[in-house]
């Protein structure tokens, strides 16, 4: 088989088991598989794909038709311009979320951040490396989750501390900055999801439970107890929570809520600050 014909036969292949982004997908596997870039495919297009190659690209080709998303099949995914291991114990990471982290940015240089949630360690990974954060720590109730976490910041030349437990529960201290991208996906939106999300990434990070709130409830319950003062929290929202997520932040005392919007123009991230008044109460 040649590449000419790989490249055809996977088009086709991946068209029948209705893969949306078909075109570009199978351009990754093939290249995955036969380890060519585009630029030498064009210069060789009727290249004898090896055995090997033409049993690991038909193997590859065969879970994608089953709706794995690509980034399991390949073990990667780019964010915030690195790449990062990803497998099916995390969230694949998501460009709506380098929202987040790029806001984040403005102000973490110097600042101690607690990542909760953290999954494959990509928010709090990306501020290590591009945000000048002075103390980091990363919490998650995976292990496996924080084994490919750890893995990722040891490749990335990023320090961070790993914690395993219930959200904050193994954390202490204090932290200038909390960021969290929790389960909020409402408990019965799950089915209606598209396969890759619905039937191949993690129940236990898609699920925020009956309204999709109760982990948001739930950080803001324990995040006075390890946020500084004048310290701000952040979280990666579902795009018609904001005004729900905004309301528990005032709940809690928080103030200068801010409210912002991801490439597509819908809510993904909202943050707030505590009010000294409350904080000075959780000093006493």
């Amino acid at each position: 088989m040649t590449l000419r014909e790989a490249l055809a036969a996977g088009r086709e292949r991946l068209r029948r088991a209705q893969i949306e982004d078909r075109d570009p997908d199978v351009w990754y596997l093939l290249e995955e598989a036969a380890g060519v870039g585009r630029a030498a495919y064009f210069m060789n297009p009727d290249r004898e794909m090896t055995k090997k190659e033409v049993l690991r690209y038909e193997e590859m080709l065969e879970r994608r038709a089953r709706h794995v998303p690509l980034q399991y099949i390949l073990g990667k995914q780019e964010f915030m311009g690195l790449e990062f291991l990803v497998s099916d114990a995390v969230l694949i990471p998501r460009q709506d979320t380098e929202i987040l982290v790029c806001e984040i940015l403005k102000e973490s240089k110097g600042c101690s951040v607690l990542d909760v949630c953290t999954g494959s360690g990509c928010i709090i990974i990306s501020l290590v490396r591009l945000g000048g954060v002075m103390r980091a720590v990363a919490c998650d109730i995976s292990e496996p989750a924080l084994n490919l976490a750890k893995e990722n910041a040891k490749r990335l030349g990023a320090e961070v501390e790993f914690l395993q437990g219930d959200l904050m529960e193994p954390v202490t201290g204090r932290f200038d900055i909390i960021v969290s991208n929790p389960p909020y996906i409402a408990s019965g939106e799950i089915e209606g999801l598209m396969p890759e999300v619905r039937d191949y990434e993690p129940r236990l990070a898609l699920d925020g439970s009956e309204d999709g709130l109760v982990f948001y409830r739930r950080i803001l319950a324990q995040a006075g107890e390890h946020l500084s003062a004048r310290g701000r929290i952040w979280f990666e929202i579902g795009c018609d929570q904001a005004e729900a997520v905004s309301g528990l932040l005032l709940e809690h005392g928080y103030h200068d809520i801010r409210v912002i919007q991801d490439y597509s123009g819908l809510d993904r991230v909202v943050c707030g600050a505590r009010s000294e008044s409350v904080l000075e109460e959780a000093y006493v």
